[in-house]
């Protein structure tokens, strides 16, 4: 496929994470992670993670939220975040986060996660850079959202991502629906791949792009990790990341 996509945030959620966040930094270049209240985004905080990109091209889950590593299966604290991405995919989204931490800009990210027995979902990926310690954007506050049918998921995990699409986004994009989703994709067309032949690249990635999760234990795990935060009394479940 040639030329740019177009694309615009699909979940309601990654609205309301990418004006949180525009919210927080106050016409400045990015906020500072001690800013962040947990609080304030609870509603999607399960499916909530932080990544360290002090070196894009190694980027490391910090925290994520319980719902978000039961979808992958396993503890994503301390795990690069590009494990679960195909080669390809791994070195785009490399640069892809330098681009979107020298921009100070929040990146979407649109791909296809397929399971070992070859189910397949659509996620939007939202990362939104944010600074540490009152120094230069080296990290980001995520969110992944599921988008159309869960089934391919249920009772399943996810073992292999592709990246279709990606693109900066800059306050006031236009929104989409948030009320009627809309269908995933076609499945893309089947190419030999040593772990998913029936996932192909479908979309040039030329920017960034968006996702979403659920909520619960992560509001107490992030309290306390940034120290400027009041741990608060939540009814989040118990596992620790």
């Amino acid at each position: 496929m040639s030329g740019r996509a177009v694309f615009v945030m699909k979940h309601k959620n990654s609205h309301l994470l990418v004006g949180y966040w525009s919210r927080l930094r106050k016409g400045r270049g990015t906020p500072d992670q001690t800013e962040i209240d947990p609080r304030a985004i609870k509603r999607f905080l399960p499916y909530v993670f932080i990544l360290d990109c002090e070196n894009p091209a190694r980027p490391v889950y910090r925290l994520a939220g319980t719902s978000l590593c039961e979808r992958f299966g396993y503890e994503l604290k301390g795990t690069s975040f590009l494990g679960h991405w195909e080669a390809q995919s791994g070195a785009s989204l490399a640069l892809l986060l330098d681009q979107a931490l020298k921009a100070g800009q929040p990146l979407c990210l649109s791909s296809i996660a397929a399971t070992t027995d070859n189910g397949m979902v659509e996620l939007e990926c939202v990362l939104a850079p944010i600074s540490h310690d009152g120094g230069r954007p080296t990290r980001f506050l995520g969110l992944v959202q599921m988008m159309g049918n869960p089934a391919p998921l249920l009772r399943r995990t996810i073992a292999y991502e592709r990246l279709i699409g990606s693109q900066l986004i800059q306050e006031g994009e236009p929104a989409s629906s948030h009320d009627q989703m809309p269908p995933p994709p076609a499945p893309p067309q089947i190419k030999a791949h040593p772990k998913a032949p029936y996932l192909r690249l479908v979309v040039s990635r030329q920017s960034p792009v968006m996702l979403n999760f659920g909520s619960g234990d992560l509001l107490q795990k992030m309290a306390r990790a940034f120290s400027n935060w009041p741990v608060a009394n939540s009814e989040d479940d118990s596992r620790t990341v």
